[in-house]
Parts: C-alpha cells; structure tokens; sequence
C-alpha cells in the first residue's frame, strides 16, 4: 500500500499529521507548539474550543498563521511564522516563557524530533555531521509539560525515524506520550508502543516494515480518520 502515497506532496503530509493532533487537545488546555510541522496544528482547531496557544518566543494567546498579502510583521511565532493573537493574548519576554514551560503550567507540548524510541526518549536536536547551536528551549518543555507530544514523518530518507532504542543524543529521557505520523498514531506505555490509530491508506504490515522497534497491536485499533 506505501507506493499508493509516495507521491503525497509535504504539505499534504504536514496537513495529515496537524489535523490529527488537533483532535488531541481539550477545553481550556495551554499548549505549545514546537517549531516547524507542530506549529501547523493551530490552524485546525475546533473554532467552539477554547485552547490556548503558548509560543516559547514570548506569546500567550496565539492564534492560527496570517494568510493574505498584508502581513503583520510584528507577530511572529518561534519559528518565524507570521501569526494571528487571539483576544486576550499577551506577549512577554524570554524569563517568563521559560517560567511557565518549566513551572508545569503546560497542559500538552507537540514537537517535531529525528528519532523517538519505544521506552519513551526523544532525540530532537543533533544531526550527525551537521553543525547545531544546541538543544534550545526543546528539554524544558518536553519535561515540564503535562503531556508530550511527538509529530513527525514516520521515516526520513527511507529510514525508519521510531526506533527501540535511541542512537542520537538524547533530548529527553522517557518523557514522550504519544507520536502522531502521517502513517498512524503511538501511544507510549511503560510496556512500549501501542498502534492505536493507522492512516486506512497503510496496513499493519507497512507499520512494521517503516518501524524499527516491535510494539503492540491495540484492540480497539481505528482509523486516525
């Protein structure tokens, strides 16, 4: 079945997985979203829920991208988006973000990664041979919030990217709750992976064979939609 989607365009990628983590947010949560593909989740929201976006550069109150030629400049978010703010937003300086991302004011924190392992750890940070500046606000939230959740393509370059085992230098250890992927969604125990939700354009046969750990088969297995 995997060859029926190779020709997915990213964006049609990207749009799976942000429609899906969208549906994992409850009434009045805090949430931030991590720089890049999580960010996308914000424009799908239920527009009768009331879910409050933290942005790490300083927002509390964001709102869904600005569309339209005639941009905002001012209102960015981490990942140098042009955003919208909702009524009641506020805005604050780099000490108060990290004080509510450490401070467990966070209800659920989605974040991209390059490798996530059955036991829980994260690898976000490092790509062998390529310069980085460091893990930056990324082992703050995932630590300090409530839940923790993972967006991300199932593989990268044909290579599975959901592992037993770690082998990039870990972000944060067993701290991951959930992975969501344009292929299906994880939930993390302490007994390992448990496919809970696959995309119905795979079968569990093209989970196991773009997956480099063993895991668990729920019983109430559905479709992510």
């Amino acid at each position: 079945m995997i060859s029926a989607v190779q020709n997915m365009s990213k964006d049609e990628v990207k749009k799976i997985i942000a429609i899906r983590i969208a549906k994992e947010f409850k009434e009045n949560d805090i949430v931030t979203l991590g720089i890049g593909l999580p960010t996308e989740a914000a424009n799908y929201v239920n527009e009768n829920m009331n879910i409050i976006f933290q942005s790490e550069n300083g927002i509390l109150g964001l709102g869904k991208n600005q569309i339209g030629p005639n941009y905002n400049k001012k209102v960015v978010n981490a990942g140098g988006t042009f955003v919208e703010v909702n009524k009641g937003a506020s805005f604050y300086d780099s000490q108060m973000a990290f004080t509510i991302m450490r401070g467990g004011h966070i209800d659920a924190t989605v974040l991209g990664a390059l490798q996530v392992d059955s036991e829980g750890s994260i690898a976000s940070w490092q790509i062998p041979n390529k310069f980085v500046p460091g893990i930056g606000g990324s082992m703050d939230l995932i630590v300090g919030s409530k839940k923790v959740i993972v967006a991300m393509t199932h593989t990268s370059k044909d290579e599975p990217k959901i592992v037993k085992k770690c082998t990039l230098p870990l972000t944060a250890y067993r701290e991951v709750d959930m992975i969501v992927t344009e292929r299906c969604v994880f939930n993390i125990t302490k007994d390992g992976l448990i496919l809970t939700e696959i995309n119905p354009l795979f079968s569990v046969d093209d989970i196991k064979n773009s997956t480099a750990s063993d895991f668990f088969i729920s019983k109430y297995l559905k479709n992510m939609f």
